[in-house]
């Protein structure tokens, strides 16, 4: 993968919370962020979401550095959330790629893009429905990769219900 370009803040925003940690981390990223980011979708995000930090003990440093109500998130007007609940895919580390920004001790990884789409199943906002047709168009993305996945690797509540959500509503934005 190519060098990325961030749009602002978010170069600066990184590079302030790369010099203050105090050790190392790599963060699983998913939501907007990615979705601007690494699939260059036409969006705005004001947060960067993770659902894993590693190592996990440095969670609370990152919230008090970088979280919603920190300076740094005041000043920049972008801050890091973790994300309590995420569905992704069983296999989903397997798949993820690291963002090549040259920090020092962030390490961004995100998942692909049937991983990403799979992650946005269970909560299915309009907001959600309009990332994943947009994404699933831009890169002309194949329905029946996404319910091989699906049927392979998911793990959800409900699943009956999602699965019509994925054959009824979803399968229109993909490619058969």
């Amino acid at each position: 993968m190519p060098d990325l370009v961030l749009p602002s803040p978010w170069p600066q925003f990184l590079a302030e919370v790369d010099q203050s940690l105090s050790a190392a981390v790599e963060l699983h990223c998913v939501g907007g962020f990615v979705l601007t980011a690494v699939y260059e979708i036409s969006r705005s995000t004001a947060d960067l979401d993770y659902v894993s930090v590693i190592p996990r003990q440095l969670g609370e440093e990152l919230e008090k550095l970088a979280g919603r109500d920190s300076a740094l998130a005041k000043k920049q007007r972008v801050f890091l959330q973790a994300v309590g609940i995420a569905d992704l895919p069983g296999n989903y580390e397997e798949r993820l790629q690291t963002l090549p920004l040259h920090l020092k001790k962030i390490t961004l990884r995100a998942p692909d893009p049937y991983d990403l789409i799979l992650s946005k199943l269970t909560r299915n906002s309009p907001k959600d429905m309009e990332d994943v047709k947009a994404l699933a168009q831009k890169l002309h993305l194949r329905f029946d990769v996404l319910m091989e996945r699906f049927e392979r690797e998911m793990v959800v509540p409900n699943r009956r219900w999602h699965e019509q959500t994925l054959n009824v509503v979803w399968k229109e934005y993909f490619e058969i």
